[in-house]
């Protein structure tokens, strides 16, 4: 008994092929747009970072300058984390991070690929370092991970909103461009948002370069390019064709998404 119905039509391989052929065309177009933003991207103005934010890793408290390892490029996954929140509003940080930020933390391997190509890649979250610490050696992962807790950084740079510290911004939008999108602000959404920053570095000058949030984020969740080229797909409510696949509630939000180690 399968949980999946709809499937393909079954054709003989002459006829697969001219489909695919014809399904070609269309990917060659979408690797072209795709070029064509990624050199907008690259286009992109950037802005000077001048204020010392200071983070604490495995040496104790370094700057955003030391995060780069050297290297000319640095991409931040802004890693949330999860809280319990007292009845006077005051946060208290569990020991595991956001199920959604672990999917995608759980993906990334080594990285000798992008230090070959002058990059280096890290997470930061607010919570304190001793429960990133353990919480990445209870994941086995290798990658850098610092806590910004005490520091402005999460906040300056919307990866943590809450409109008492600093002006609302999520998903690039403000509170009214909010409002205007059917989201309106409230204190039900202050805390931690998760999105990929870039910097570069030049000197001892550092410059931040993009930042992305929302569904500009989805490529690194768990593994969604290799899904995207499966004929279920992604297994999410929403995809087409209609009842191809029964949906798994492990979409980000998704009611069975789980941290990395609790999969069967």
């Amino acid at each position: 008994m399968t949980d999946y119905g709809n499937l393909p039509e079954v054709v003989s391989r002459e006829e697969w092929h001219a489909a695919r052929q014809e399904l070609l065309a269309r990917e060659k177009e979408l690797t072209r747009a795709r070029d064509r933003v990624n050199a907008e991207r690259r286009r992109l103005p950037m802005v000077r970072v001048d204020k010392p934010y200071r983070f604490a890793g495995p040496t104790g408290s370094v700057s955003l300058l030391d995060l780069f390892e050297g290297r000319p490029q640095l991409v931040l996954h802004h890693f949330m984390w999860t809280y319990d929140i007292d009845a006077d509003g005051v946060e208290h940080p569990r020991d595991t991070g956001c199920s959604s930020c672990s999917s995608a933390a759980d993906t990334i391997a080594g990285l000798r690929q992008l230090h070959a190509r002058r990059t280096t890649l890290a997470a930061v979250s607010r919570a304190p370092y001793p429960k990133l610490a353990a919480y990445r050696a209870r994941m086995g992962w290798t990658f850098p991970w610092y806590s910004s807790a005490g520091d402005d950084f999460n906040y300056d740079f919307h990866a943590t909103v809450d409109e008492r510290v600093a002006p609302v911004r999520v998903f690039d939008r403000d509170e009214a461009e909010l409002a205007a999108a059917g989201m309106p602000w409230s204190p039900e959404l202050r805390g931690d948002w998760p999105g990929i920053s870039a910097f570069l570095r030049v000197g001892d000058e550092v410059f931040h370069t993009y930042s992305a949030f929302g569904r500009g984020i989805e490529q690194f969740h768990y593994n969604i390019p290799y899904l995207d080229l499966t004929a279920l797909g992604r297994q999410e409510p929403w995809e087409q064709p209609k009842d191809r696949a029964r949906p798994l509630g492990r979409e980000v939000g998704g009611a069975d998404i789980r941290l990395p180690d609790e999969y069967g």
